[in-house]
């Protein structure tokens, strides 16, 4: 059992506050009698005199002012944390850490921080990209709060949730031969140079969903970690590049670049947040996910 406790440090600093145990024990709701047992009882446990009685006050002794000088200290951040404590159980007020595991999501994240910012003042954000395919064991180890993915893996104790359709496409420079047209077959990237983010081709959805199936690989493969270096390259016919269409869509204009499907029915993606099933009752972190589902408009296109 502790001996010393919250309420002594209470104590000790209202009497310094106050100036008297009645004034001190009025603004702890004690009674006089009770709050002296209670320092009689410290006192005794701990072999050592808190005050001295002077005529009609009380001066601490050094174990007291040195008591005093801990409860002046720890009482504002017990206040401080009870008060955040009370925030995080009314949902008003908490830290967001976000793992990224998809190169391109950053951009869309963008799309969804700056509105929640604004929604949810009390919520602190963090955005890490540090967890490229790792972002699994950080959820469990509790170094991130959510995780952004393209590639889920349902395991106990964990929720993904789709909050994005997107398709993802060949992106060809203006003079590319295969410039407007309307899909891209997988031999036709045999004399390619492609271009990607730096991961495992197992990882690659241009890999997995449309060249391996079909025996193809491309003549080289170039990877580049930073999107406008990669556009850039693709534009000025350095090779071609496989990014979802909304990112290339939008800096269409920018770079001259233009997407093409790959194959006739194109490979349709998901984008995930992924969180422990424990914070699934966190109201501010089912805000963020409510709403990124509302921004799927740059989603799978068919046409």
């Amino acid at each position: 059992m502790a001996i010393l406790e919250r309420i002594h440090l209470a104590i000790i600093s209202e009497v310094d506050r106050q100036g008297s145990l009645t004034a001190a024990a009025e603004r702890l709701n004690l009674t006089q009698s009770a709050l002296s047992h209670a320092m009689r009882k410290l006192e005794d446990q701990i072999g050592v005199e808190v005050w001295r009685r002077e005529g009609r006050s009380l001066r601490p002794t050094q174990a007291g002012e040195w008591l005093l000088a801990v409860a002046n200290r720890l009482l504002p951040q017990l206040v401080h944390a009870e008060e955040r404590l009370h925030q995080f159980a009314e949902g008003e007020r908490g830290k967001l850490r976000i793992g990224m595991e998809c190169h391109p999501c950053y951009q869309w994240l963008l799309k969804i921080v700056a509105p929640y910012l604004d929604i949810w003042p009390r919520v602190d954000v963090d955005v890490r990209q540090k967890f490229q395919f790792g972002g699994i064991g950080a959820l469990f180890g509790h170094e991130i709060d959510m995780l952004v993915t393209p590639d889920p893996l349902f395991k106990n104790g964990l929720s993904f949730e789709p909050v994005f359709d997107y398709e993802q496409v060949l992106v060809v420079g203006p003079e590319h031969p295969l410039c407007g047209a309307e899909f891209v077959e997988p031999h036709q990237l045999t004399d390619e140079i492609l271009i990607t983010y730096p991961v495992a081709t197992d990882r690659l959805d241009v890999y997995t969903q449309f060249l391996l199936p079909a025996g193809v690989s491309p003549r080289q493969h170039k990877p580049i970690e930073t999107t406008d270096i990669m556009l850039l390259m693709v534009a000025h016919g350095r090779g071609v590049a496989a990014l979802p269409r909304w990112l290339v869509e939008e800096n269409a204009g920018k770079f001259g670049v233009s997407p093409v499907r790959l194959g006739r029915s194109g490979v349709a993606k998901q984008i995930f947040l992924g969180y422990r099933e424990a914070d699934a009752t966190l109201d501010y972190l089912r805000a963020f996910v409510d709403l990124a589902r509302t921004h799927r408009d740059a989603g799978f296109h068919n046409a």
